[in-house]
Protein backbone atom coordinates (compact mmCIF):
# COMPACT_ATOMS: atom_id res chain seq x y z
CA UNK A 1 0.00 0.00 0.00
CA UNK A 2 2.90 2.38 0.67
CA UNK A 3 4.11 1.94 -2.90
CA UNK A 4 0.69 2.74 -4.27
CA UNK A 5 0.33 5.88 -2.16
CA UNK A 6 3.78 7.14 -3.10
CA UNK A 7 3.07 6.39 -6.75
CA UNK A 8 -0.17 8.39 -6.57
CA UNK A 9 1.58 11.32 -4.87
CA UNK A 10 4.11 11.43 -7.70
CA UNK A 11 1.34 11.42 -10.26
CA UNK A 12 -0.56 14.08 -8.36
CA UNK A 13 2.45 16.37 -8.54
CA UNK A 14 2.54 15.92 -12.31
CA UNK A 15 -1.17 16.49 -12.63
CA UNK A 16 -1.19 19.65 -10.52
CA UNK A 17 -4.05 18.43 -8.35
CA UNK A 18 -4.72 19.95 -4.89
CA UNK A 19 -1.83 20.38 -2.49
CA UNK A 20 -0.78 17.48 -0.25
CA UNK A 21 -3.37 16.85 2.41
CA UNK A 22 -6.25 18.14 0.38
CA UNK A 23 -9.12 15.73 -0.33
CA UNK A 24 -11.94 15.84 -2.86
CA UNK A 25 -14.39 16.43 -0.03
CA UNK A 26 -12.34 19.19 1.60
CA UNK A 27 -11.04 20.87 -1.55
CA UNK A 28 -12.97 23.72 -3.05
CA UNK A 29 -15.10 22.55 -5.93
CA UNK A 30 -13.29 24.12 -8.86
CA UNK A 31 -15.39 23.96 -12.01
CA UNK A 32 -13.58 23.21 -15.27
CA UNK A 33 -14.55 26.61 -16.64
CA UNK A 34 -16.21 29.55 -14.98
CA UNK A 35 -19.92 29.73 -15.69
CA UNK A 36 -20.67 32.83 -17.79
CA UNK A 37 -22.48 35.53 -15.88
CA UNK A 38 -25.99 36.41 -17.05
CA UNK A 39 -25.69 38.86 -19.90
CA UNK A 40 -27.70 40.42 -22.66
CA UNK A 41 -27.35 37.97 -25.56
CA UNK A 42 -24.99 39.16 -28.28
CA UNK A 43 -24.53 37.79 -31.73
CA UNK A 44 -21.11 36.17 -31.23
CA UNK A 45 -20.69 32.42 -31.69
CA UNK A 46 -18.76 31.96 -28.44
CA UNK A 47 -21.47 33.86 -26.53
CA UNK A 48 -24.10 31.51 -27.95
CA UNK A 49 -22.07 28.42 -27.01
CA UNK A 50 -21.45 29.73 -23.50
CA UNK A 51 -25.16 30.26 -23.02
CA UNK A 52 -25.84 26.78 -24.43
CA UNK A 53 -23.36 25.34 -21.92
CA UNK A 54 -25.38 26.71 -19.00
CA UNK A 55 -28.04 24.16 -19.95
CA UNK A 56 -25.65 21.37 -18.94
CA UNK A 57 -26.47 21.93 -15.28
CA UNK A 58 -29.88 23.57 -15.38
CA UNK A 59 -30.90 22.97 -11.75
CA UNK A 60 -34.62 23.02 -12.40
CA UNK A 61 -34.15 20.56 -15.26
CA UNK A 62 -32.25 18.16 -12.98
CA UNK A 63 -35.14 18.28 -10.53
CA UNK A 64 -37.52 17.59 -13.41
CA UNK A 65 -35.46 14.57 -14.48
CA UNK A 66 -35.67 13.17 -10.97
CA UNK A 67 -39.46 13.45 -11.05
CA UNK A 68 -39.68 11.87 -14.52
CA UNK A 69 -37.21 9.05 -13.93
CA UNK A 70 -39.95 6.60 -12.94
CA UNK A 71 -41.87 7.28 -16.15
CA UNK A 72 -39.52 7.66 -19.14
CA UNK A 73 -42.48 8.24 -21.44
CA UNK A 74 -42.91 11.58 -19.68
CA UNK A 75 -39.53 12.64 -21.06
CA UNK A 76 -40.76 12.19 -24.63
CA UNK A 77 -43.95 14.09 -23.82
CA UNK A 78 -41.86 16.91 -22.36
CA UNK A 79 -39.82 17.00 -25.58
CA UNK A 80 -43.02 17.35 -27.61
CA UNK A 81 -44.02 20.29 -25.41
CA UNK A 82 -40.65 21.95 -26.06
CA UNK A 83 -41.10 21.33 -29.78
CA UNK A 84 -44.53 23.00 -29.69
CA UNK A 85 -43.18 25.95 -27.69
CA UNK A 86 -40.44 26.34 -30.30
CA UNK A 87 -43.09 26.79 -32.99
CA UNK A 88 -43.18 23.29 -34.50
CA UNK A 89 -45.48 20.32 -34.30
CA UNK A 90 -44.41 16.67 -34.47
CA UNK A 91 -46.11 16.44 -37.88
CA UNK A 92 -43.72 19.10 -39.23
CA UNK A 93 -40.81 16.70 -38.81
CA UNK A 94 -42.35 14.39 -41.43
CA UNK A 95 -41.16 16.87 -44.07
CA UNK A 96 -37.53 16.00 -43.26
CA UNK A 97 -37.69 12.48 -44.76
CA UNK A 98 -35.63 11.18 -41.86
CA UNK A 99 -33.25 8.23 -41.63
CA UNK A 100 -33.14 7.37 -37.90
CA UNK A 101 -30.15 5.35 -36.67
CA UNK A 102 -29.33 3.83 -33.28
CA UNK A 103 -26.86 1.25 -31.96
CA UNK A 104 -24.07 0.90 -29.42
CA UNK A 105 -21.07 1.13 -31.71
CA UNK A 106 -20.78 2.30 -35.28
CA UNK A 107 -23.99 4.33 -35.47
CA UNK A 108 -22.08 7.55 -36.16
CA UNK A 109 -19.96 5.91 -38.87
CA UNK A 110 -23.10 4.34 -40.37
CA UNK A 111 -24.74 7.76 -40.49
CA UNK A 112 -21.63 9.30 -42.08
CA UNK A 113 -21.55 6.61 -44.80
CA UNK A 114 -25.30 6.98 -45.43
CA UNK A 115 -25.19 10.77 -45.65
CA UNK A 116 -22.24 10.76 -48.04
CA UNK A 117 -23.85 8.17 -50.33
CA UNK A 118 -27.07 10.17 -50.65
CA UNK A 119 -25.21 13.46 -51.05
CA UNK A 120 -23.48 11.86 -54.04
CA UNK A 121 -26.89 11.63 -55.69
CA UNK A 122 -27.14 15.42 -55.65
CA UNK A 123 -29.47 15.51 -52.65
CA UNK A 124 -29.27 18.24 -50.03
CA UNK A 125 -28.60 16.48 -46.75
CA UNK A 126 -28.93 17.32 -43.09
CA UNK A 127 -26.99 15.31 -40.51
CA UNK A 128 -27.45 15.47 -36.73
CA UNK A 129 -24.86 13.60 -34.64
CA UNK A 130 -23.22 13.60 -31.24
CA UNK A 131 -20.92 14.26 -29.55
CA UNK A 132 -18.86 16.95 -31.24
CA UNK A 133 -15.09 16.64 -31.39
CA UNK A 134 -13.88 20.24 -31.56
CA UNK A 135 -16.82 22.62 -32.07
CA UNK A 136 -20.44 22.09 -31.11
CA UNK A 137 -21.67 23.21 -34.54
CA UNK A 138 -20.24 19.92 -35.91
CA UNK A 139 -23.38 18.25 -34.55
CA UNK A 140 -25.58 19.98 -37.14
CA UNK A 141 -24.36 19.57 -40.72
CA UNK A 142 -25.69 20.63 -44.10
CA UNK A 143 -24.27 18.72 -47.07
CA UNK A 144 -21.63 17.16 -44.82
CA UNK A 145 -20.29 20.47 -43.50
CA UNK A 146 -20.88 21.86 -39.99
CA UNK A 147 -23.17 24.85 -40.11
CA UNK A 148 -21.28 28.14 -40.03
CA UNK A 149 -20.72 30.03 -36.76
CA UNK A 150 -23.04 32.73 -38.08
CA UNK A 151 -25.84 30.28 -38.88
CA UNK A 152 -25.39 28.52 -35.53
CA UNK A 153 -25.54 31.85 -33.69
CA UNK A 154 -28.64 33.01 -35.56
CA UNK A 155 -30.60 29.82 -34.97
CA UNK A 156 -29.45 29.47 -31.37
CA UNK A 157 -30.71 32.89 -30.24
CA UNK A 158 -33.89 32.59 -32.28
CA UNK A 159 -34.76 29.31 -30.53
CA UNK A 160 -33.56 30.51 -27.13
CA UNK A 161 -35.73 33.64 -27.22
CA UNK A 162 -38.74 31.68 -28.50
CA UNK A 163 -38.50 29.27 -25.56
CA UNK A 164 -37.98 32.13 -23.10
CA UNK A 165 -41.05 33.93 -24.41
CA UNK A 166 -43.29 30.87 -24.10
CA UNK A 167 -42.40 29.77 -20.59
CA UNK A 168 -44.94 29.69 -17.79
CA UNK A 169 -45.06 28.46 -14.22
CA UNK A 170 -46.00 24.91 -15.19
CA UNK A 171 -42.87 24.04 -17.16
CA UNK A 172 -39.11 24.42 -17.17
CA UNK A 173 -38.19 27.34 -19.41
CA UNK A 174 -35.25 25.67 -21.15
CA UNK A 175 -34.59 22.09 -22.23
CA UNK A 176 -31.28 20.49 -21.32
CA UNK A 177 -28.22 20.70 -23.58
CA UNK A 178 -28.88 17.73 -25.90
CA UNK A 179 -32.62 18.39 -26.13
CA UNK A 180 -31.95 22.01 -27.10
CA UNK A 181 -29.52 20.97 -29.85
CA UNK A 182 -32.00 18.38 -31.14
CA UNK A 183 -34.72 21.04 -31.40
CA UNK A 184 -32.27 23.41 -33.05
CA UNK A 185 -31.26 20.78 -35.62
CA UNK A 186 -34.90 20.26 -36.62
CA UNK A 187 -35.36 24.01 -37.08
CA UNK A 188 -32.16 24.34 -39.11
CA UNK A 189 -33.02 21.43 -41.40
CA UNK A 190 -36.54 22.71 -42.06
CA UNK A 191 -35.43 26.27 -42.74
CA UNK A 192 -32.56 25.11 -44.96
CA UNK A 193 -35.03 22.90 -46.88
CA UNK A 194 -32.96 19.73 -46.88
CA UNK A 195 -34.10 16.79 -49.00
CA UNK A 196 -33.48 14.40 -46.12
CA UNK A 197 -32.05 14.33 -42.60
CA UNK A 198 -29.88 11.59 -41.14
CA UNK A 199 -30.52 11.62 -37.38
CA UNK A 200 -28.30 9.74 -34.96
CA UNK A 201 -29.88 8.73 -31.65
CA UNK A 202 -28.22 10.21 -28.57
CA UNK A 203 -28.57 7.44 -25.97
CA UNK A 204 -30.74 4.34 -26.29
CA UNK A 205 -33.70 4.87 -28.55
CA UNK A 206 -37.11 4.35 -26.96
CA UNK A 207 -36.89 7.38 -24.68
CA UNK A 208 -34.22 9.37 -26.50
CA UNK A 209 -35.40 12.87 -27.33
CA UNK A 210 -34.88 12.24 -31.07
CA UNK A 211 -37.65 9.63 -30.84
CA UNK A 212 -40.37 12.26 -31.17
CA UNK A 213 -39.85 11.52 -34.87
CA UNK A 214 -43.07 9.69 -35.74
CA UNK A 215 -42.66 8.90 -39.47
CA UNK A 216 -39.07 8.29 -40.52
CA UNK A 217 -38.51 6.87 -43.98
CA UNK A 218 -36.28 4.09 -42.65
CA UNK A 219 -34.56 3.09 -39.38
CA UNK A 220 -31.24 1.36 -38.71
CA UNK A 221 -29.63 -0.46 -35.77
CA UNK A 222 -25.85 -0.86 -35.79
CA UNK A 223 -23.90 -3.31 -33.63
CA UNK A 224 -25.17 -3.68 -30.05
CA UNK A 225 -23.11 -3.98 -26.89
CA UNK A 226 -22.89 -2.84 -23.28
CA UNK A 227 -22.86 0.93 -22.64
CA UNK A 228 -24.77 3.47 -20.53
CA UNK A 229 -25.90 0.66 -18.23
CA UNK A 230 -27.32 3.02 -15.61
CA UNK A 231 -29.80 4.33 -18.19
CA UNK A 232 -30.36 1.42 -20.56
CA UNK A 233 -29.89 -1.73 -18.49
CA UNK A 234 -27.08 -4.12 -17.63
CA UNK A 235 -27.60 -6.78 -20.33
CA UNK A 236 -27.42 -6.59 -24.12
CA UNK A 237 -31.04 -7.81 -24.26
CA UNK A 238 -32.25 -4.89 -22.14
CA UNK A 239 -30.22 -2.50 -24.27
CA UNK A 240 -31.66 -4.06 -27.44
CA UNK A 241 -35.17 -3.38 -26.10
CA UNK A 242 -34.27 0.31 -25.73
CA UNK A 243 -32.69 0.50 -29.20
CA UNK A 244 -35.70 -1.19 -30.82
CA UNK A 245 -37.83 1.62 -29.44
CA UNK A 246 -37.18 3.67 -32.59
CA UNK A 247 -39.10 1.15 -34.76
CA UNK A 248 -42.33 2.54 -36.20
CA UNK A 249 -45.43 0.86 -37.62
CA UNK A 250 -44.96 0.10 -41.31
CA UNK A 251 -41.53 1.77 -41.50
CA UNK A 252 -38.78 -0.56 -42.78
CA UNK A 253 -35.83 -1.10 -40.44
CA UNK A 254 -32.47 -2.79 -40.93
CA UNK A 255 -29.94 -4.25 -38.54
CA UNK A 256 -26.58 -5.96 -38.82
CA UNK A 257 -25.96 -9.47 -37.51
CA UNK A 258 -26.28 -9.43 -33.70
CA UNK A 259 -25.88 -12.08 -30.99
CA UNK A 260 -28.91 -14.36 -30.78
CA UNK A 261 -30.41 -12.84 -27.60
CA UNK A 262 -30.52 -9.16 -28.62
CA UNK A 263 -31.47 -10.07 -32.19
CA UNK A 264 -34.51 -11.92 -30.85
CA UNK A 265 -35.46 -8.85 -28.79
CA UNK A 266 -35.23 -6.62 -31.87
CA UNK A 267 -37.35 -9.09 -33.84
CA UNK A 268 -40.02 -9.18 -31.12
CA UNK A 269 -40.08 -5.39 -30.81
CA UNK A 270 -40.56 -5.09 -34.57
CA UNK A 271 -43.31 -7.72 -34.68
CA UNK A 272 -45.25 -6.06 -31.86
CA UNK A 273 -45.75 -2.88 -33.89
CA UNK A 274 -45.74 -4.40 -37.40
CA UNK A 275 -42.38 -2.94 -38.34
CA UNK A 276 -40.74 -4.83 -41.24
CA UNK A 277 -37.24 -5.62 -39.93
CA UNK A 278 -34.51 -6.93 -42.23
CA UNK A 279 -31.05 -8.36 -41.63
CA UNK A 280 -28.26 -6.82 -43.70
CA UNK A 281 -26.26 -9.34 -45.72
CA UNK A 282 -22.50 -8.95 -45.31
CA UNK A 283 -20.68 -6.54 -47.57
CA UNK A 284 -19.10 -9.48 -49.40
CA UNK A 285 -22.52 -10.42 -50.79
CA UNK A 286 -22.82 -6.99 -52.45
CA UNK A 287 -19.31 -7.26 -53.89
CA UNK A 288 -19.92 -10.52 -55.76
CA UNK A 289 -19.57 -10.11 -59.49
CA UNK A 290 -18.14 -6.60 -59.15
CA UNK A 291 -15.16 -4.65 -57.91
CA UNK A 292 -14.40 -4.77 -54.17
CA UNK A 293 -15.79 -1.80 -52.27
CA UNK A 294 -13.28 0.71 -50.91
CA UNK A 295 -14.16 2.40 -47.62
CA UNK A 296 -13.00 5.85 -46.53
CA UNK A 297 -12.91 4.67 -42.91
CA UNK A 298 -10.28 2.16 -41.81
CA UNK A 299 -10.90 -0.97 -39.77
CA UNK A 300 -12.55 -4.30 -40.52
CA UNK A 301 -15.52 -3.37 -38.31
CA UNK A 302 -16.41 -0.54 -40.70
CA UNK A 303 -17.55 -3.11 -43.27
CA UNK A 304 -20.57 -3.90 -41.09
CA UNK A 305 -21.38 -0.18 -40.82
CA UNK A 306 -21.01 0.24 -44.59
CA UNK A 307 -23.31 -2.72 -45.27
CA UNK A 308 -26.01 -1.14 -43.09
CA UNK A 309 -25.48 2.28 -44.71
CA UNK A 310 -25.95 0.81 -48.19
CA UNK A 311 -29.28 -0.73 -47.18
CA UNK A 312 -30.49 2.50 -45.56
CA UNK A 313 -29.54 4.59 -48.60
CA UNK A 314 -30.97 2.01 -51.04
CA UNK A 315 -34.26 1.86 -49.12
CA UNK A 316 -34.52 5.68 -48.95
CA UNK A 317 -33.91 5.97 -52.70
CA UNK A 318 -36.57 3.32 -53.39
CA UNK A 319 -39.00 5.24 -51.19
CA UNK A 320 -38.25 8.49 -53.02
CA UNK A 321 -38.76 6.89 -56.41
CA UNK A 322 -41.97 5.10 -55.42
CA UNK A 323 -43.14 7.20 -52.45
CA UNK A 324 -43.51 4.13 -50.28
CA UNK A 325 -45.60 2.13 -52.75
CA UNK A 326 -44.94 -1.60 -52.78
CA UNK A 327 -42.99 -3.92 -50.54
CA UNK A 328 -39.24 -4.25 -50.27
CA UNK A 329 -37.94 -7.18 -52.29
CA UNK A 330 -36.08 -9.48 -49.89
CA UNK A 331 -33.37 -12.05 -50.55
CA UNK A 332 -34.06 -15.77 -50.31
CA UNK A 333 -31.19 -17.34 -48.38
CA UNK A 334 -30.33 -21.01 -48.86
CA UNK A 335 -30.17 -21.48 -45.08
CA UNK A 336 -32.71 -20.25 -42.50
CA UNK A 337 -32.05 -16.87 -40.89
CA UNK A 338 -33.71 -15.35 -37.82
CA UNK A 339 -34.90 -12.40 -39.94
CA UNK A 340 -35.67 -11.82 -43.62
CA UNK A 341 -32.50 -10.90 -45.48
CA UNK A 342 -32.37 -7.44 -47.03
CA UNK A 343 -31.91 -7.21 -50.81
CA UNK A 344 -28.60 -8.10 -52.39
CA UNK A 345 -27.93 -5.52 -55.11
CA UNK A 346 -25.02 -4.14 -57.08
CA UNK A 347 -23.94 -0.83 -55.51
CA UNK A 348 -24.12 2.04 -57.99
CA UNK A 349 -21.16 4.28 -58.77
CA UNK A 350 -22.70 6.95 -56.50
CA UNK A 351 -22.77 4.43 -53.66
CA UNK A 352 -19.21 3.29 -54.31
CA UNK A 353 -17.85 6.81 -54.40
CA UNK A 354 -19.86 7.74 -51.31
CA UNK A 355 -18.33 4.89 -49.30
CA UNK A 356 -14.85 5.62 -50.63
CA UNK A 357 -14.94 9.35 -49.89
CA UNK A 358 -16.55 9.22 -46.45
CA UNK A 359 -14.61 11.01 -43.73
CA UNK A 360 -15.54 10.79 -40.08
CA UNK A 361 -12.81 12.32 -37.89
CA UNK A 362 -11.83 10.62 -34.67
CA UNK A 363 -12.84 7.15 -35.82
CA UNK A 364 -9.96 4.92 -36.99
CA UNK A 365 -8.16 8.07 -38.12
CA UNK A 366 -4.43 8.20 -38.78
CA UNK A 367 -2.23 11.32 -38.80
CA UNK A 368 1.38 10.89 -39.92
CA UNK A 369 3.71 13.65 -38.73
CA UNK A 370 7.43 13.03 -39.22
CA UNK A 371 8.52 10.32 -36.76
CA UNK A 372 5.11 10.45 -35.06
CA UNK A 373 2.04 8.54 -36.17
CA UNK A 374 -1.16 9.35 -34.30
CA UNK A 375 -3.92 6.71 -34.29
CA UNK A 376 -7.21 8.28 -33.20
CA UNK A 377 -10.29 6.25 -32.34
CA UNK A 378 -13.02 7.24 -29.89
CA UNK A 379 -13.79 3.64 -28.88
CA UNK A 380 -15.32 3.59 -25.40
CA UNK A 381 -17.11 0.23 -25.05
CA UNK A 382 -15.75 -3.29 -24.71
CA UNK A 383 -16.65 -4.29 -28.25
CA UNK A 384 -15.48 -1.04 -29.83
CA UNK A 385 -12.14 -1.16 -27.99
CA UNK A 386 -11.66 -4.74 -29.21
CA UNK A 387 -12.23 -3.48 -32.76
CA UNK A 388 -9.86 -0.58 -32.11
CA UNK A 389 -7.10 -2.96 -30.96
CA UNK A 390 -7.50 -5.08 -34.09
CA UNK A 391 -7.30 -1.98 -36.29
CA UNK A 392 -4.27 -0.57 -34.44
CA UNK A 393 -2.32 -3.83 -34.59
CA UNK A 394 -3.15 -4.37 -38.25
CA UNK A 395 -2.06 -0.79 -39.00
CA UNK A 396 1.24 -1.39 -37.25
CA UNK A 397 1.81 -4.56 -39.22
CA UNK A 398 1.28 -2.63 -42.46
CA UNK A 399 3.52 0.29 -41.45
CA UNK A 400 7.13 0.48 -42.54
CA UNK A 401 9.55 -0.78 -39.91
CA UNK A 402 12.42 1.59 -39.11
CA UNK A 403 15.70 0.27 -40.48
CA UNK A 404 17.54 1.39 -37.37
CA UNK A 405 16.82 3.04 -34.06
CA UNK A 406 14.18 2.35 -31.42
CA UNK A 407 10.44 2.27 -32.06
CA UNK A 408 8.17 3.44 -29.23
CA UNK A 409 4.47 2.82 -28.63
CA UNK A 410 2.43 5.17 -26.45
CA UNK A 411 -1.15 4.88 -25.21
CA UNK A 412 -3.07 8.08 -24.47
CA UNK A 413 -6.28 7.11 -22.67
CA UNK A 414 -9.22 8.44 -20.72
CA UNK A 415 -12.63 7.04 -19.89
CA UNK A 416 -15.63 8.78 -18.35
CA UNK A 417 -19.08 8.05 -16.95
CA UNK A 418 -19.99 4.62 -15.62
CA UNK A 419 -17.70 2.71 -17.99
CA UNK A 420 -15.43 -0.04 -16.65
CA UNK A 421 -12.02 1.46 -17.45
CA UNK A 422 -10.16 -1.55 -15.97
CA UNK A 423 -11.86 -3.85 -18.48
CA UNK A 424 -11.09 -1.47 -21.37
CA UNK A 425 -7.43 -1.14 -20.37
CA UNK A 426 -7.06 -4.92 -20.13
CA UNK A 427 -8.15 -5.18 -23.76
CA UNK A 428 -5.43 -2.70 -24.75
CA UNK A 429 -2.58 -4.64 -23.12
CA UNK A 430 -1.78 -6.88 -26.13
CA UNK A 431 -0.65 -3.74 -28.00
CA UNK A 432 2.50 -3.75 -25.82
CA UNK A 433 2.80 -0.07 -25.09
CA UNK A 434 6.07 1.30 -23.75
CA UNK A 435 4.28 4.19 -22.05
CA UNK A 436 0.70 4.70 -20.91
CA UNK A 437 -0.41 8.32 -20.50
CA UNK A 438 -3.64 9.42 -18.82
CA UNK A 439 -5.23 12.87 -18.80
CA UNK A 440 -8.69 14.48 -18.53
CA UNK A 441 -10.64 15.55 -21.61
CA UNK A 442 -9.35 19.12 -21.22
CA UNK A 443 -7.25 20.73 -23.92
CA UNK A 444 -5.82 23.16 -21.37
CA UNK A 445 -6.02 23.37 -17.58
CA UNK A 446 -8.06 26.55 -17.99
CA UNK A 447 -10.23 26.53 -21.13
CA UNK A 448 -12.29 29.68 -20.52
CA UNK A 449 -11.30 31.01 -23.94
CA UNK A 450 -12.99 28.12 -25.75
CA UNK A 451 -16.63 27.58 -24.92
CA UNK A 452 -16.83 24.47 -27.13
CA UNK A 453 -14.63 22.58 -24.66
CA UNK A 454 -16.49 23.58 -21.49
CA UNK A 455 -18.08 20.95 -19.24
CA UNK A 456 -19.99 22.01 -16.15
CA UNK A 457 -20.92 18.48 -15.09
CA UNK A 458 -17.66 17.63 -13.29
CA UNK A 459 -14.88 19.34 -11.34
CA UNK A 460 -11.15 19.28 -12.01
CA UNK A 461 -10.65 17.23 -8.83
CA UNK A 462 -13.04 14.56 -10.06
CA UNK A 463 -11.53 14.12 -13.51
CA UNK A 464 -7.96 14.00 -12.19
CA UNK A 465 -8.82 11.39 -9.58
CA UNK A 466 -10.48 9.35 -12.34
CA UNK A 467 -7.20 9.50 -14.31
CA UNK A 468 -5.29 8.30 -11.26
CA UNK A 469 -7.67 5.35 -11.03
CA UNK A 470 -6.88 4.52 -14.67
CA UNK A 471 -3.19 4.62 -13.80
CA UNK A 472 -3.71 2.28 -10.84
CA UNK A 473 -5.62 -0.17 -13.03
CA UNK A 474 -2.86 -0.09 -15.64
CA UNK A 475 -0.13 -0.70 -13.04
CA UNK A 476 -2.03 -3.68 -11.60
CA UNK A 477 -2.49 -5.13 -15.08
CA UNK A 478 1.21 -4.66 -15.78
CA UNK A 479 2.15 -6.47 -12.58
CA UNK A 480 -0.15 -9.37 -13.46
CA UNK A 481 1.36 -9.55 -16.93
CA UNK A 482 4.89 -9.51 -15.52
CA UNK A 483 4.06 -12.43 -13.21
CA UNK A 484 2.62 -14.39 -16.13
CA UNK A 485 5.71 -13.65 -18.24
CA UNK A 486 7.95 -15.19 -15.56
CA UNK A 487 6.32 -18.57 -16.18
CA UNK A 488 5.89 -18.22 -19.93
CA UNK A 489 8.28 -20.39 -22.01
CA UNK A 490 10.86 -18.40 -23.95
CA UNK A 491 9.90 -20.00 -27.27
CA UNK A 492 6.82 -21.61 -28.69
CA UNK A 493 6.56 -25.17 -29.90
CA UNK A 494 6.41 -25.56 -33.68
CA UNK A 495 2.82 -25.30 -34.81
CA UNK A 496 1.74 -23.77 -31.49
CA UNK A 497 -0.46 -20.68 -31.17
CA UNK A 498 0.98 -17.42 -32.47
CA UNK A 499 2.13 -14.92 -29.85
CA UNK A 500 0.35 -11.63 -29.28
CA UNK A 501 3.48 -9.64 -30.11
CA UNK A 502 3.43 -7.94 -33.47
CA UNK A 503 7.15 -8.08 -34.25
CA UNK A 504 10.42 -7.93 -32.33
CA UNK A 505 11.29 -4.38 -31.39
CA UNK A 506 14.45 -4.96 -29.40
CA UNK A 507 14.72 -4.81 -25.63
CA UNK A 508 11.78 -3.33 -23.77
CA UNK A 509 10.94 -3.04 -20.08
CA UNK A 510 9.00 -5.90 -18.51
CA UNK A 511 6.19 -3.43 -17.89
CA UNK A 512 5.21 -0.09 -19.38
CA UNK A 513 5.67 3.17 -17.50
CA UNK A 514 2.65 5.37 -16.84
CA UNK A 515 2.08 9.07 -16.27
CA UNK A 516 -0.85 11.34 -15.47
CA UNK A 517 -1.02 14.87 -16.88
CA UNK A 518 -3.47 17.61 -15.98
CA UNK A 519 -4.57 18.33 -19.57
CA UNK A 520 -4.26 17.10 -23.13
CA UNK A 521 -1.82 19.84 -24.13
CA UNK A 522 0.73 18.80 -21.50
CA UNK A 523 0.34 15.14 -22.45
CA UNK A 524 0.92 15.89 -26.14
CA UNK A 525 3.91 18.08 -25.36
CA UNK A 526 5.55 15.25 -23.45
CA UNK A 527 4.71 12.61 -26.08
CA UNK A 528 5.78 14.65 -29.11
CA UNK A 529 8.88 16.28 -27.59
CA UNK A 530 8.66 19.04 -30.19
CA UNK A 531 8.91 16.53 -33.05
CA UNK A 532 5.41 17.04 -34.48
CA UNK A 533 5.83 19.66 -37.26
CA UNK A 534 2.35 21.14 -36.68
CA UNK A 535 1.89 20.86 -32.91
CA UNK A 536 4.54 23.29 -31.70
CA UNK A 537 3.62 24.77 -28.30
CA UNK A 538 5.85 27.63 -27.12
CA UNK A 539 7.62 25.74 -24.32
CA UNK A 540 7.23 22.86 -21.89
CA UNK A 541 5.73 24.00 -18.57
CA UNK A 542 8.17 24.11 -15.70
CA UNK A 543 8.13 20.89 -13.70
CA UNK A 544 6.70 18.76 -16.53
CA UNK A 545 9.82 16.58 -16.50
CA UNK A 546 10.33 16.55 -12.73
CA UNK A 547 9.11 12.97 -12.35
CA UNK A 548 11.81 10.36 -13.19
CA UNK A 549 9.50 8.48 -15.55
CA UNK A 550 8.75 11.70 -17.42
CA UNK A 551 12.41 12.69 -17.61
CA UNK A 552 13.71 9.29 -18.73
CA UNK A 553 10.83 8.81 -21.15
CA UNK A 554 11.47 12.20 -22.73
CA UNK A 555 14.98 11.08 -23.65
CA UNK A 556 13.64 7.86 -25.18
CA UNK A 557 11.02 9.75 -27.20
CA UNK A 558 13.55 12.27 -28.49
CA UNK A 559 15.80 9.47 -29.77
CA UNK A 560 13.08 7.18 -31.18
CA UNK A 561 13.04 6.58 -34.92
CA UNK A 562 9.29 5.97 -34.90
CA UNK A 563 6.64 6.84 -32.29
CA UNK A 564 3.19 5.24 -32.59
CA UNK A 565 0.54 6.90 -30.40
CA UNK A 566 -2.93 5.36 -29.91
CA UNK A 567 -5.50 7.84 -28.56
CA UNK A 568 -8.66 6.09 -27.40
CA UNK A 569 -11.21 5.55 -24.61
CA UNK A 570 -13.25 8.70 -25.18
CA UNK A 571 -14.47 10.69 -28.18
CA UNK A 572 -14.08 13.84 -26.11
CA UNK A 573 -10.40 13.00 -25.55
CA UNK A 574 -9.94 12.40 -29.27
CA UNK A 575 -11.66 15.72 -30.00
CA UNK A 576 -9.31 17.59 -27.67
CA UNK A 577 -6.30 15.96 -29.33
CA UNK A 578 -7.59 16.84 -32.80
CA UNK A 579 -8.12 20.45 -31.72
CA UNK A 580 -4.40 20.72 -30.96
CA UNK A 581 -3.03 18.57 -33.79
CA UNK A 582 -5.33 19.99 -36.48
CA UNK A 583 -5.78 23.73 -35.76
CA UNK A 584 -7.72 24.14 -39.02
CA UNK A 585 -10.67 22.34 -37.39
CA UNK A 586 -11.26 25.34 -35.11
CA UNK A 587 -11.39 27.84 -37.98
Amino acid sequence: MWWARSHLRAALSLAAVPARGATPEGAARRELSARPAPQEPGMEYQDAVRMLNTLQTNASYLEQVKRERGDPQTQLEAMEVYLARSGLQVEDLDQLNIIHVTGTKGKGSTCAFTEHILRNYGLKTGFFSSPHLVQVRERIRINGQPISPELFTKHFWRLYHQLENTKDGSCVSMPAYFRFLTLMAFHVFLQEKVDLAVVEVGIGGAYDCTNIIRKPVVCGVSSLGIDHTSLLGDTVEKIAWQKGGIFKHGVPAFTVLQPEGPLAVLRDRAQQISCPLYLCPPLEALEEGGQPLTLGLEGEHQRSNAALALQLAHCWLQWRDHQGVGKLKVSRPSVPWPLPLAPVFQPTSHMRHGLRDTEWPGRTQVLRRGPLTWYLDGAHTTSSVQACVRWFRQSLQRSERPSCGPEVRVLLFNSTGDRDSAALLKLLQPCQFDYAVFCPNLTEVASTDNADQQNFMVTLDQVLLRCLQHQQHWSCLDEEQARRDLWRPSSLEPGGPAPLRLAPRGPRPCSSSSLVFSCISHALQWISQGRDPIFQPPSLPRGLLAHPTASNGASVLREATAIHVLVTGSLHLVGGVLKLLEPSLTQ
